[in-house]
């Protein structure tokens, strides 16, 4: 089990093709860049983009929860937002947010390179 004890954001796009999903992993390195990276405890964002050009995985790695919550209360999320739907809809294709709820998440378990093990 890891002992990282990071918080994380975890932003979940549908999208229409592989263009999309350039233009959209562009458009959010630059609000990262812009908006976010260098508040207190932000640690990382990383883009994932499936394989078959269909969504585009955000995780946002924050030292503490309470770094995250400082950077939601403090921010400019209405600036922010209004950023968000700027690019979204500059996109040449479609995409469209998957997440339900606060996508916010801490380590409870990983496993890692190990021996194989046998029996129950």
């Amino acid at each position: 089990m890891s002992t990282d004890s990071g918080f994380y954001s975890i932003i979940d796009y549908t999208v229409d093709g592989f263009d999309t999903q350039r233009e959209l992993v562009a458009a959010f390195t630059e609000i990262q860049e812009r908006w976010v990276r260098f508040y207190p405890g932000y640690l990382s964002a990383r883009f994932h983009a499936s394989t078959d050009g269909t969504r585009v995985y955000t995780i946002v790695h924050w030292a503490s929860e309470a770094d995250y919550r400082n950077f939601v209360e403090t921010s400019d999320g209405e600036a922010r937002m209004e950023a968000i739907r700027t690019a979204l809809e500059g996109l040449s294709g479609r995409a469209e947010a998957r997440m339900s709820g606060v996508p916010t998440y801490t380590v409870v378990g990983e496993v890692g390179p190990g021996p194989q093990r046998l029996g129950p």
